[in-house]
């Protein structure tokens, strides 16, 4: 948890240092998310199995990097927000019917 408030705060120093918190809206950090996260999937386009770790990783952390702008934007705590979502999906998906099936909660 400490780890990721030093991070949260590196990273407003890092957008506000460069005046870019005019640039950060929430629509236009759900862009980059979404572009961000097509360039994660292109390091897999023709090969599932070869991919380069470097580049995933590389585009993985813009991802984050993102989300995390997001979360600062609308105020959001993120392990908050991940631990409410899990909740839900943990219902969604009780382990005695999800274990090892990849079917969709309304097919459960």
């Amino acid at each position: 948890m400490e780890r990721l408030d030093i991070f949260m705060e590196r990273l407003k120093k890092f957008v506000h240092d460069r005046d870019w918190e005019q640039f950060h809206s929430p629509s236009n950090l759900a862009k980059s998310i979404s572009i961000e996260a097509a360039e994660v999937l292109e390091c897999f386009q023709w090969d599932d199995k070869n991919f380069n770790l470097a580049n995933v990783t590389d585009e993985v952390a813009d991802v984050l990097n993102y989300c995390l702008q997001m979360c600062i934007a609308l105020n959001l705590d993120p392990v908050t927000i991940l631990n409410q979502k899990l909740d839900k999906t943990e219902k969604k998906y009780p382990v005695e019917k999800a274990k090892g099936v990849a079917t969709k909660y309304t097919e459960l």
